[in-house]
Parts: C-alpha cells; sequence; structure tokens
C-alpha cells in the first residue's frame, strides 16, 4: 500500500504538471496573480471555520461520557486534515493521525478509534448527498451533459459501498473481526479483548441514532460550506460564477475524489477535476487550474503549522511517557510515529 501510494501521487503529480503546460503556465500564473492577500485570508479563514464545523460533527457522534474539552475534536479534525492535504499519504493515513492526536490528550483508544470510524461514515453519506446535490445543478443547468450518466453508477456505487461499510462495522460478519483479531494478535497478547472493546464501542455508537442523524447533518452542512467555499475562490480570481454552480464543481470534485481516496493528497485528481468540471459550467481551464493552486496554498499555509503544532505536541507526550517510566507503545493509537 505504501509503494501504491508513492506511484499514485507521482503519477497525479505528472497529471498536474501536464495540464498545467497544457493550459499554458503563463496563463496559469495570470489567473493566480489575480488574488489578494484579503482575498487569500478569507480563503484560509474559511477554511478554519469549517474544522470548527467538522470538529463539532465529531463530537456530537463521540459517547457523552467522557468529560473532554470541547476543543478536541476540533484539534483531531485540523490534524487529519492537514496530514491528509499535505503528506505523502492517502485519506486513511489522515484518520489515523486525526484519531493519534486526541488520545494524547486523554480520550481513551477505543472511543477515538470507533467515533473516528463513524465519524468517517457519517461524513461519507453526507458527501454522497452533497454529490446528488451537485448533479441536480448539472442536469439542470446542463441538460444533456455526457458527465452525467458517470455521475449517477459513481452515486449508485457509492451508495453500495457505504452500507457495506456500515454492515462491517456492526459486527455481524464475524469473518472480518476474526481476520482483525488476527492481525492485531501480531502485535497484541490481548488482541481478542482489544478487537471485542471496540465493537462494543461501535455498537454504543450506533446506538444513539439521534446523535448520529445530527453528526450527519452537521456534516452535511460542512459539505454545502466546502461549496462556499469553492465559490469564494472562483470570485477572489475574478469568476463571476454562480453560486449554485460552483457548489455543483465542488461536489462532483468531491465525489471524484472519494473514488480516488487512495491517491495521495489527491494529487493530479483535483487539478483534472476542477479543469474538466469547470469547463462544463463555462469556466476556462486555466483559471479553473488556478483554484486549484490556490486551494493548494491555502492548504499549506493551514495545514503546515498544525503538523508542526503536533509534532511538538507529540514530543512532550512521548518525553513525560519516557519520565514517568510507562510503557510507551500502550495501545495501537498511543504507538511513536
Amino acid at each position: 500500500m505504501k509503494h501504491l501510494s508513492y506511484v499514485l501521487a507521482l503519477v497525479g503529480v505528472l497529471i498536474g504538471v501536464v495540464l498545467v503546460a497544457w493550459f499554458g503556465v503563463g496563463n496559469v500564473v495570470t489567473s493566480v496573480s489575480r488574488i489578494g492577500w484579503p482575498e487569500f485570508a478569507l480563503i484560509v479563514g474559511w477554511q478554519l471555520v469549517l474544522f470548527v464545523i467538522l470538529g463539532i460533527a465529531w463530537d456530537i457522534i463521540m459517547p457523552a461520557r467522557d468529560r473532554r474539552r470541547f476543543w478536541l475534536p476540533i484539534w483531531g479534525r485540523m490534524v487529519r486534515d492537514a496530514a491528509a492535504n499535505c503528506l505523502p499519504f492517502s485519506q486513511v493515513g489522515g484518520f489515523i493521525f486525526g484519531a493519534r492526536a486526541i488520545t494524547v490528550q486523554g480520550v481513551e483508544w477505543h472511543t477515538a478509534t470507533a467515533s473516528t470510524v463513524v465519524d468517517v461514515t457519517a461524513e461519507f453519506l453526507a458527501q454522497i448527498v452533497f454529490a446528488c446535490i451537485g448533479l441536480a445543478i448539472l442536469i439542470l443547468h446542463v441538460p444533456g451533459s455526457r458527465i452525467a450518466g458517470p455521475v449517477e453508477a459513481g452515486i449508485g456505487l457509492a451508495v453500495l459501498a457505504c452500507f457495506a461499510f456500515i454492515w462491517l462495522q456492526s459486527g455481524i460478519n464475524t469473518v472480518f473481526a476474526r481476520l482483525g483479531a488476527r492481525i492485531a494478535g501480531n502485535r497484541f497478547e490481548d488482541a481478542k479483548e482489544r478487537v471485542e472493546v471496540l465493537q462494543a464501542e461501535l455498537a454504543l455508537i450506533y446506538g444513539n441514532t439521534g446523535r448520529l442523524a445530527l453528526g450527519f447533518f452537521v456534516h452535511l452542512i460542512g459539505w454545502i460550506c466546502t461549496g462556499v467555499a469553492g465559490w469564494i475562490a472562483f470570485h477572489a480570481l475574478g469568476v463571476p460564477i454562480d453560486f449554485d454552480d460552483a457548489m455543483a464543481i465542488e461536489a462532483l470534485l468531491s465525489a471524484a475524489a472519494a473514488v480516488a481516496f487512495l491517491v495521495p493528497v489527491n494529487a493530479g485528481v483535483q487539478e483534472a477535476g476542477y479543469a474538466g468540471l469547470g469547463v462544463v459550467f463555462g469556466v476556462p481551464p486555466e483559471v479553473s487550474l488556478g483554484v486549484s493552486l490556490v486551494r493548494r496554498g491555502r492548504d499549506i499555509v493551514v495545514g503546515v503549522p498544525i503538523l508542526l503544532l503536533w509534532q511538538f505536541i507529540e514530543m512532550r507526550h512521548l518525553r513525560r511517557v519516557a519520565a514517568s517510566g510507562a510503557p510507551v507503545a500502550a495501545t495501537a493509537l498511543d504507538r511513536p510515529l
């Protein structure tokens, strides 16, 4: 998987470079140069707002028995997204790092792990709804578009995949539970007990349907705010795009990114998606590529300080553990990175 991620990242970077060269480096640079510092600051600030919304969604899904600090899920979400957007790992790596970040701050490993899995599931369901909104806008504004059919098929497959993922989490499929215990058995003597604890935590979270529904709704708000971020970016580059068109581009792009979740930092997928979808809605490809580069710049400006702060916290935590004489690798999420 590590080698596959590197290969996919390299292919994605090459695709991005080819696209920029094809549509003209000068044209793309000219598009990006239209944005001023106030507009870029607004884009960065809006991303911080998104972190708060998504952190609240995660907090809602977590079991209420832990009297944790209110900012912990927000911090964990910041680490999750920063790792996924800045490090050469797939999105799965971001999920692990986000759970690790809150474990270091005192959240129990099984709560961090199970709530991450359920939070990702709720966000994926909301993403499917968001993609359906984008598809509806596409059909209304661009009747007869050739990409509507593939998008419909992709959404259908995503629905099936999501329900299969939920089914696997429910503990019904004992084959996967035994497989998980066997894999964990290579690292932990109490692997069977750990798997049972994790399954019990998943059952507890899924048993609270009210919290799940509210978490899903907050995630849907987060996805709509992602569409707002796209609209802000297009207007910052001087593109008078309608709000619903910008929403559709972001929704369909998110669907493409979900399919290519193994590609680190969505390399190439984001650039090709913006260029192709922009043309559908009347935006020149060089301008759409400019939006993609602005988004990359935002991810770096926001993500790098988060990752540096996270590693500083990790070092302090490991020093405290070493000074206390406690075992460093107490849990799967409490291993040094």
